[in-house]
């Protein structure tokens, strides 16, 4: 396994794109998360709507076995197999408006190896500025793991993932069920091409999951909506952190707790561990 230090010439890579914020677009978000979405003016984009812009557009003769495109590119030649959304952290300074032509500045900010309880893992971290005709709109971490091809008996939950956390008094819930076409509409509204998302047999056979995965920046979407809806209020800093694959088959709940001076949230199946949490502020 390579060294961090072989990574090093990658530190600060940097590539610019641009897209449109189309009416259709914005259009096929609404009606895929509605009734989940926060209140917005009309003529702004939804909340967690950035993740569909600029995405990694590959030819199908340029992608990976997993449907992603091949590394080596912006993103480091990393040797291992499976690839996951970690998390982030979004500073918010203004609206995406329907119409704006929108500029993403990525930077790679950061390359780890660690050693995890399932094996070596290699965490990137990339920097991306979303700017629009009025100036910086928002801003972002986007944590990257990558990890070891799944063993014997699949998947396993993350260690650090607490089981059946108990709801907080007035806190709020929403369920939601992750039907194969939600999966699918997110996948094509991001041009997401990981097959674990669509591709059942791929994800439980090759990947080693029971089912397919729910996305991480849907989940993250959820997540913002609901508490900014139950809020009423523009949030101003939200992280969040993936901490046990959450797939489809069974409904899970959005929890929000809005009792601190700062918004809780986490995803959660009835029984089962935290899958994402998240922390917002106002």
């Amino acid at each position: 396994m390579p060294s961090q230090s072989d990574f090093s010439s990658w530190i600060g890579k940097s590539v610019e794109v641009t897209d449109l914020v189309t009416p259709r677009l914005v259009e096929e978000y609404r009606v895929t998360f509605a009734p989940f979405l926060a209140p917005q003016p009309e003529d702004e984009a939804p909340l967690g709507f950035h993740w569909c812009l600029s995405p990694s557009l590959a030819p199908a003769d340029e992608l990976g076995a997993d449907g992603h495109p091949r590394k080596g590119g912006f993103l480091p030649p990393v040797p291992l197999p499976r690839r996951m959304w970690a998390g982030g952290y979004i500073d918010f300074h203004g609206p995406i408006k329907i119409g704006d032509e929108v500029r993403r500045r990525s930077t790679i900010a950061s390359i780890e190896m660690k050693e995890g309880r399932s094996g070596p893992l290699c965490f990137v971290g990339v920097e991306h500025e979303y700017l629009t005709p009025r100036g910086l709109a928002l801003s972002e971490l986007h944590n990257i793991v990558y990890r070891e091809a799944a063993g014997p008996g699949g998947e396993r939950p993350a260690k650090a993932a607490p089981a059946d956390r108990a709801l907080p008094p007035g806190a709020q819930t929403c369920r939601v069920t992750p039907s194969p076409t939600l999966l699918f509409r997110y996948s094509a509204m991001t041009f997401n091409g990981h097959r674990i998302h669509y591709d059942r047999p791929y994800a439980t056979g090759v990947e080693g999951y029971d089912d397919l995965v729910v996305h991480g920046p849907l989940q993250a979407t959820l997540m913002l909506n609901r508490a900014v809806a139950g809020k009423g209020a523009p949030a101003r800093k939200f992280s969040y952190r993936g901490l046990a694959p959450l797939t489809s088959g069974a409904d899970f709940d959005i929890v929000v707790d809005l009792a601190g001076e700062r918004a809780e949230c986490w995803t959660q199946r009835s029984g089962g561990p935290v899958n994402m949490q998240g922390e917002i502020q106002w």
